[in-house]
């Protein structure tokens, strides 16, 4: 199905109503909820959006303003496009063209996004979901017994929410530590990953820093995008590394 014309198609029906960044926000939330004031900012910066300006230079958002950012926002969410791509996408509308086909949508525990090489993309680093799983469900859809789940909290390589529920990342990590244990890895043995991991994420933190210090509202969102594209070729630089010390033995 192509995706609907967050575009002109209908404007000249709709009445002339602008909105400020702090209604538009209100608007958006209820689908996307962690989309911040930081967020709208960074995508007109990017040049997906385009509001009006006033006199002394406060965004008013049009309808087709917050429809493109649905659009957007779905777009990242749902099919993890990168922006270029959901650019080129808000282009042909513009034009009048249709977008590219979009696979539908399935309710299912969210998969991450793979790059060709098999290696996660920086979507995947940028992906966020609300699933929450019960311990009983974590247990149950992860094949393992409660015993494994312990060790792994023990070691610290998986932790529950407040509520005591576990987000998509905890299953992943209880998924691949019942395949290593087939070899003989037990989740003391595991603890070596979790500390090159939080290496790795001190070295990302590091060098987004001095962009999230930015002053200007779309600091924290440049910082996001930056941190989900260093991290993605983190990981590929540790993989090849890996793979190429494995055909030296």
């Amino acid at each position: 199905m192509v995706p609907a014309r967050p575009d002109p198609v209908d404007r000249p029906s709709r009445p002339r109503e602008l909105f400020n960044i702090g209604q538009v926000l209100e608007r958006l939330r209820e689908d996307f909820p962690r989309v911040t004031i930081s967020k709208i900012r960074f995508l007109e910066e990017q040049g997906l959006i385009k509001p009006e300006r006033t006199p002394s230079g406060y965004r008013k958002f049009a309808a087709d303003d917050v429809d493109r950012l649905r659009y957007v926002l779905r777009m990242q969410r749902d099919h993890y496009l990168p922006l270029k791509v959901i650019g080129e996408h808000l282009d042909a509308i513009d034009r009048g063209l249709e977008p590219p086909p979009i696979e539908p949508v399935v309710p299912t525990v969210p998969k991450v996004a793979m790059s060709e090489d098999g290696l996660p993309a920086p979507g995947s680093f940028r992906r966020t979901d609300d699933v929450r799983l019960s311990r009983k469900e974590l247990l149950k859809i992860a094949e393992v017994d409660d015993g494994l789940l312990a060790e792994l909290e023990a070691f610290g390589l998986v932790a529950g929410s407040a509520t005591g529920h576990f987000d998509t990342d905890a299953l992943a990590v209880v998924r691949t530590a019942r395949d290593l244990a087939e070899f003989g890895l037990e989740p003391r043995h595991l603890r070596a990953f979790k500390a090159a991991a939080d290496r790795e994420v001190g070295l990302v933190d590091q060098m987004v820093a001095p962009i999230r210090r930015g002053h200007d509202g779309a600091a924290r969102a440049r910082a996001d995008e930056a941190a989900s594209e260093i991290a993605a070729l983190s990981v590929r630089l540790h993989a090849t590394l890996v793979k190429a010390g494995l055909r030296r033995l």
